[in-house]
């Protein structure tokens, strides 16, 4: 089930991250940390529909608060340091005179805080704390994870992709899509594929035709292997192979199976990402690799469809190559 790739793909993520970050303030390195402020900061707007934003954007090395969100009155401690002692060093700060009728989030990123939650904590400025409710840890966030709608998890899924995913590796995805396009291509009926400059402003045009504006950041994404996956179009179909066109079947036939059952563009968008990731895994001849390396290879040949006008509406005059 999809759902289950993407909570065990984010609970991963979160975990390693984590564990590198207690690990790594054994030792005083504690750039993970301040990368973390801003991380656990858009994490939780996805989760909490928050609108937080670090602190130092407005004042900085503030004591006692990393976060604050002015429209939900909210205001947050990000630390991975996880005692009674370190949330009531953080209540006492003068800072909260300022804040005055703002809840309290003390947001725990490296340890388990359950213990903490049954304690009561000395709050001289009476901000709105309930231990209960307002201490947060990895395992809070994943249970709200995993009852979350599969499209809001498969949001934040592209989230925690984005931020705590691999880097690329080139020679690996050119094996990858190699294996992958010989899983999905069965027929041998197209023409060679040559290798034209995409028209990006053509493909933004696409994307608002087709209400598509909250998958550009993906499409975008992916759009740059295009000439990548070009060319590997190309070396098959000279070799005879020609199996571009029914790699291009495969993807339209699931966009022309769904397009009427799904709410939105964007659920549809990716219910194709889903179903040719399941006809590949279920494939005899798949050899796994990472669900990571799968997602993006998918990723890459549906942009590249949607962009050589195999899915979706194509506006009126659409070219998606700049004539040479």
């Amino acid at each position: 089930m999809n759902r289950s790739k993407y909570f065990n793909y984010i609970e991963e993520k979160l975990e390693v991250l984590a564990r590198r970050i207690e690990k790594r303030g054994k030792i005083n390195l504690l750039d993970l940390n301040i990368y973390s402020e801003t991380f656990f900061a858009e994490l939780m707007n996805l989760l909490f529909g928050l609108t937080l934003v670090n602190m130092n954007i407005l004042k900085q090395n503030v004591e006692g608060i990393d976060l604050v969100d002015v429209n939900h009155k909210v205001v947050a401690q990000v630390s991975s340091t996880c005692t009674k002692q370190k949330i009531e060093g953080s209540l006492n700060k003068d800072i909260f005179r300022m804040y005055s009728g703002y809840r309290f989030i003390f947001v725990s990123i490296a340890k388990d805080a359950t213990k903490l939650r049954d304690m009561s904590f000395i709050n001289p400025h009476n901000a709105a704390f309930s231990p209960t409710d307002d201490i947060v840890d990895i395992n809070t966030l994943l249970n709200v994870i995993l009852s979350m709608e599969i499209d809001k998890q498969r949001e934040v899924f592209e989230f925690v992709k984005k931020e705590l995913g691999n880097d690329v590796d080139l020679l690996k995805l050119d094996t990858n899509l190699a294996n992958i396009i010989n899983i999905l291509a069965n027929e041998n009926l197209a023409n060679c594929i040559e290798s034209p400059e995409i028209n990006s402003f053509e493909i933004d045009k696409k994307i608002t035709f087709n209400d598509l504006s909250d998958v550009k950041g993906t499409i975008d994404d992916y759009k740059i292997f295009y000439q990548k996956l070009d060319e590997k179009y190309a070396e098959f179909d000279r070799e005879g192979s020609n199996k571009s066109f029914s790699v291009f079947q495969i993807i339209k036939k699931q966009y022309t199976m769904h397009q009427h059952e799904k709410a939105n563009s964007k659920e549809l968008f990716y219910s194709i990402i889903d179903n040719i990731s399941k006809i590949i895994i279920e494939s005899k001849n798949y050899i796994e690799i990472p669900y990571e390396e799968l997602e993006l290879c998918v990723c890459i040949l549906v942009v590249d469809a949607f962009i050589r006008c195999k899915i979706f509406k194509n506006p009126e005059g659409y070219s998606h190559v700049i004539a040479g």
